[in-house]
């Protein structure tokens, strides 16, 4: 039996030919920014788009991207913006944004992700609470659900 091979789409090339890693500040730098400064969040976007793929290690187990940043803080304007952008987004964002559609079918899919705990430990009811008039039904649906808090522990 021979030695397994790995074949990689063409589109993807050797380990070399990839930059280097981004600078752990810089990350830092936007995931702060993702939080409340769309200024600084779309001049470093436009210096380095790849950021919106970062995560920062807060230590512990807790990461966070500019975009949950936003989420958590309920900032819509920087979350729509790194969206537009192709950010990642995850259910915590969309549930600050009242993503109603969405949300409600992943959590009768996955009931238990009613408990998951995002950056900080920050809850589905924390980000539903974020979100205002936006994700009010959410808020209630959650709360149906059994969801009491909005920060745990990692």
């Amino acid at each position: 039996m021979g030695a397994a091979v790995l074949y990689l789409p063409s589109s993807v090339s050797a380990q070399t030919d990839r930059p280097p890693q981004l600078d752990k500040q810089l990350v830092q730098d936007f995931v702060g920014a993702g939080h409340n400064n769309l200024e600084k969040v779309k001049q470093l976007y436009a210096e380095h788009p790849t950021l919106i793929y970062a995560t920062h290690d807060l230590g512990g187990g807790d990461f966070e991207t500019a975009l949950e940043g936003a989420g958590h803080v309920g900032n819509k304007e920087i979350a729509n913006f790194l969206i537009e952008k192709g950010a990642r987004t995850n259910m915590f964002v969309l549930t600050m944004l009242g993503k109603t559609a969405i949300v409600k079918p992943y959590l009768e899919a996955f009931p238990s992700y009613v408990f998951a705990r995002g950056p900080h430990g920050l809850t589905l009811l924390h980000h539903a609470q974020r979100g205002g008039e936006d994700a009010k039904e959410l808020l209630e649906y959650l709360k149906s659900k059994g969801l009491k808090e909005t920060k745990t522990r990692l």
